[in-house]
């Protein structure tokens, strides 16, 4: 009986406002790879990517059940990656996932992964920033301000998100052919 083939978390870091949401969006449309939904402390109503919504009194008792795979704080939220989202895993897919930089080591300890890492120009991170409408100028200074690096050992596909989105995502996807990645190649879809 053939042994099922693992599947692999792939990370999507970078600094508020360099797409991240959008580019998971995109790949996601472009191949066969899932977006793994996080819980996060923030209302629903705030908008951006699809999550989760709770209060920290509900996060913290799904902590303590032992919910997430995975769970962070970052800009005065708490961030959590359910299992189940996780899951798929197991079953050979592709996850993708929106993760701060800080969990990517235990991430890396835990799953096997590849790590997309997001730059962008500090013009088009303001631009971005202001244009979502969820910080004063304060916490948007704040925000590109902010410098988080890597952990030591853990290698990235670093790409630039300034221009087209259809850009990033061919760039993403040629990257991740080039790795060891057995459903990127097959499952890529023409996008435009």
């Amino acid at each position: 009986m053939p042994t099922p083939r693992t599947g692999r978390l792939i990370a999507v870091v970078g600094p508020s406002g360099v797409g991240k949401d959008s580019v998971m969006q995109a790949l996601a449309t472009a191949t066969d790879f899932r977006i793994g939904r996080r819980v996060i402390t923030r209302p629903s109503e705030a908008g951006g990517e699809r999550f989760e919504s709770c209060d920290d009194t509900a996060f913290e008792k799904d902590l303590l059940a032992g919910r997430f795979a995975l769970h962070w704080q970052a800009h005065g939220l708490r961030y959590g990656v359910p299992k189940a989202e996780l899951a798929r895993l197991k079953q050979g897919r592709t996850v993708l996932v929106n993760l701060s930089r800080t969990v990517l080591a235990e991430a890396q300890a835990k799953f096997p992964q590849s790590v997309i890492s997001l730059t962008a120009s500090p013009e088009v991170l303001a631009k971005r920033l202001a244009a979502r409408g969820r910080e004063s100028e304060d916490g948007i200074a704040r925000r590109l301000a902010r410098r988080v690096a890597l952990p030591v050992g853990v290698n990235a596909i670093e790409v630039t998100n300034d221009g087209p989105l259809v850009d990033t995502v061919h760039t993403i996807l040629s990257a991740l052919a080039d790795q060891t990645a057995p459903d990127a190649p097959s499952a890529m879809r023409e996008i435009s």
